[in-house]
C-alpha cells in the first residue's frame, strides 16, 4: 500500500506508545478510579502523551481528542482520536486483551486507523492499520472480510452489552444466538481484528465510545465490511454502539436485533 504521512505518523505514534506500555506491563504502577468507575493508570496517561508528542511533531496544527487528556482544538479540519490503552481493566490485571487505538478524522470522516495490541500473542504484538482507499493490513498482509452471507453460517462475537441487556433487544439477541453457527465474546480489539481478517463474521456491542472504535471502523471498512451503530447509522463522535459485519449479513442482523437505544 501507499503509506501517507498521516498513516506513517500514526504508526510511529503507536510504536512509541507500545514501548511505554511494554515497559510497564505486569509491573508496578499507580491505578486510580475515574468518575465513571473505570480505572486509569499512570501508563495510560504517559502513553497518550507520547502519542500526542509524536503526532504534534508532524502535524502541530491538528486537533486532538484523547481518552485521558481530553480535547485540544486545532485547525477544525483534522482531529486525532486517541485511546492509549483501550482495555485498561485487562492491562491492570495483567492479561493482554488491550490495545492502543489511533484514528484520524478529516473534515468529519474517519480516514486513518491504527490498532496496536503490543502485548498480544505472547508479547509479539499485533498492529493492524488502514487508510481510506488503501485497504486494511497486518504487517504486509492485506486483510479481507469473509464472504459469509447467511445467519446460519455466521460466527458472531459480542462485547459490552449492558444497555442491550436492559432492553427488548436482549430477547431478540437470544433468538439470534440460536440461529447463528457460533457465538463468542472475544471483545475489545480482538473481535474487530478477527472480523477484518475474515475469521469471524459479525460483531455486536451496545456500550462503547467513539475512541474505542474509530480506528477499528476504518480497518473493518477498508477490509470490505460494514460498520455502523446498532441502528444502522454512520459513526459520529456521539456513537455508543456497534453493528459490524460482512456486507450481506449487516442488513439481516440489523433487522433481527431491531435495536433502539434507550432514552
Amino acid at each position: 500500500m501507499t503509506v501517507s504521512p498521516y498513516l506513517a505518523a500514526a504508526l510511529e505514534a503507536a510504536e512509541a506508545a507500545a514501548a511505554e506500555i511494554r515497559r510497564a506491563y505486569r509491573g508496578q504502577f499507580e491505578v486510580e478510579t475515574k468518575a465513571d468507575s473505570s480505572p486509569v493508570t499512570e501508563v495510560d496517561i504517559a502513553a497518550e502523551r507520547v502519542i500526542k508528542s509524536v503526532l504534534k511533531q508532524h502535524f502541530p496544527d491538528h486537533g486532538f481528542f484523547g481518552e485521558e487528556l481530553g480535547k485540544e482544538t486545532g485547525d477544525n479540519r483534522h482531529l486525532w482520536l486517541i485511546d492509549p490503552i483501550d482495555g485498561t481493566k485487562s492491562f491492570v490485571r495483567g492479561y493482554p486483551m488491550f490495545s492502543t487505538q489511533i484514528a484520524l478524522m478529516k473534515d468529519g470522516e474517519l480516514i486513518v486507523g491504527v490498532s496496536s495490541a503490543p502485548c498480544w500473542d505472547g508479547a509479539l504484538g499485533e498492529v493492524v492499520y488502514a487508510e481510506r482507499g488503501q485497504g486494511a493490513w497486518c504487517d504486509n498482509q492485506r486483510l479481507t472480510i469473509a464472504g459469509t452471507a447467511t445467519i446460519a453460517k455466521t460466527t458472531l462475537s459480542t462485547g459490552n452489552l449492558a444497555r442491550l441487556a436492559a432492553s427488548p433487544a436482549w430477547a431478540r439477541l437470544g433468538g439470534l444466538i440460536g440461529k447463528v453457527h457460533r457465538i463468542r465474546g472475544y471483545g475489545d480489539f480482538l473481535h474487530y481484528h478477527l472480523l477484518a481478517s475474515g475469521r469471524i463474521d459479525a460483531v455486536v456491542e451496545s456500550d462503547v465510545n467513539i475512541l474505542d472504535i474509530a480506528a477499528l471502523s476504518v480497518i473493518v471498512r477498508e477490509a470490505g465490511g460494514v460498520f455502523t451503530d446498532l441502528e444502522g447509522r454512520p459513526l459520529s463522535l456521539a456513537t455508543t454502539s456497534v453493528l459490524a459485519a460482512t456486507p450481506a449479513l449487516h442488513p439481516q442482523l440489523l433487522a433481527e436485533l431491531a435495536w433502539t437505544a434507550p432514552a
